[in-house]
């Protein structure tokens, strides 16, 4: 009887760690470019072309307002964020796109300026870690909820607290949570770039060195020279600041015609590469180390791949991704700058990368599968979204457990891309 009973036991204990382990194994893209912010799914499997009409359409999710959020996946739920009758909600939803929960996420922002009519909704995209969800308003209301209920569990008004000045566009900015801390760019004079107590909002450090207005970047972490570093970018500078203590380890001027740097760098070693749009191109830092400093040094840069918010992306020593006034798609070679293949079609949008493919999203809504090699551009399906709303299709397009999804202002649209 008591070795049926730790048999048992033992069965049952098994059983629970095998659950356990599945349920972690479980697809997820908790944060803006998914968990470590370079933009590319894990996913294998997919569907290496499209036919004609493109992959199959599973699940369409409606009720998001205006916006232009792209989507988190974690603990099988999905988040976003949009404007419903003026208010800005984050939103919760099941898998099978069932609405689990809305609340309001602070003050919209608005502008008097008739070319930026079109530009009204959140663009921040939630973050998810160990069971809450992180959201910066548009107004800089940052605040965190219970990922299952909504409940809210703290918030904190950046610019009240950092003395920031109101930014051109309003914050887009989507935060990064490393262990027990949060990292946000109030861009204000008792604040530049900061980090928090993701349990509390409270200050850990701020550094008040960076200069410029707000960059429209989101932070990153990354290992350079040995220093763990949280990388963003200000209207005329891209930076680096020891993520322990908020020291300014190296900045690059980077100043466009509309001092506006909103694209993340790509980190590999101590090189960083930046895209950056309204006339300037892109470029690539090497960051020597001398007498314990950081000294960056300008390998190359060109006028190609100009991109403005659409994201690009690195794989095998190569970049991909769109320029803005330079339209077309790119491949430049990561460490010598050429050009390896550039698009016929003047297309300009955004990026991501799964299985060795591009999914290249035009601004105006025909998303094209492309190979992500450097001999040839090679488009390997193509079809035209379904329309959400009005404006333009700038949410980042996600690829999470063999799904595609794509959300424009009012909808999400849901896509099989499994083989």
């Amino acid at each position: 009887m008591r070795k049926y009973f730790l048999y048992t036991m033992v069965s049952i204990i098994t059983l629970i760690t095998s659950v356990s382990a599945s349920a972690q194994a479980k697809p997820q893209w908790p944060n803006f470019h998914g968990a470590d912010r370079t933009n590319r799914s894990a996913e294998t499997g997919l569907l290496q072309s499209w036919p004609a009409e493109g992959p199959k359409l599973l699940l369409t999710i409606s009720g998001l307002g205006e916006g232009f959020s792209s989507v988190s996946i974690a603990d099988g739920l999905l988040f976003t964020a949009g404007l419903v009758d003026d208010q800005p909600y984050i939103f919760a939803f099941d898998l099978s796109g069932k609405a689990v929960w809305k609340k309001p996420a602070g003050k919209k922002w608005t502008t008097t300026a008739s070319w930026a009519a079109s530009y009204i909704g959140p663009r921040s995209t939630p973050t998810y870690d160990k069971g809450v969800i992180y959201f910066l308003g548009e107004l800089g209301l940052l605040m965190a909820f219970d990922a299952r209920t909504g409940r809210e569990l703290w918030q904190v008004d950046l610019p009240s607290v950092y003395d920031a000045p109101e930014t051109d566009y309003g914050y887009a900015e989507s935060v990064l949570v490393d262990g027990n801390r949060l990292y946000v760019r109030p861009a204000g004079k008792k604040g530049h770039q900061v980090c928090l107590d993701k349990n509390t909002g409270k200050l850990v450090w701020a550094n008040t060195q960076i200069a410029g207005a707000e960059g429209y970047t989101s932070p990153m972490i990354a290992e350079i020279g040995g220093i763990r570093q949280v990388l963003g970018a200000s209207s005329t500078s891209y930076y680096g600041a020891d993520a322990e203590t908020g020291k300014l380890l190296w900045k690059v001027e980077v100043v466009n015609q509309q001092s506006l740097n909103i694209n993340n760098m790509i980190v590999r070693d101590n090189h960083i590469f930046i895209s950056t749009g309204y006339g300037l191109g892109c470029m690539l830092y090497r960051l020597n180390q001398k007498g314990g400093e950081f000294v960056p040094e300008k390998i190359w840069s060109n006028q190609a791949m100009d991109n403005n918010h659409g994201g690009v992306v690195y794989h095998n020593g190569y970049v991909y991704g769109s320029g803005s006034r330079q339209r077309g798609w790119f491949c430049i070679d990561f460490m010598t700058g050429e050009q390896k293949w550039r698009s016929a079609t003047p297309d300009e949008g955004s990026i991501t990368f799964a299985d060795g493919m591009l999914y290249a999203l035009d601004q105006r809504g025909t998303l094209k599968l492309v190979r992500a090699v450097p001999d040839k551009y090679e488009v390997k399906g193509e079809f035209k979204l379904p329309s959400g709303g009005t404006g333009n299709y700038w949410a980042h397009p996600v690829v999470c457990d063999r799904k595609l999804y794509v959300r424009h202002a009012d909808k999400i649209f849901v896509y099989d891309i499994g083989r």
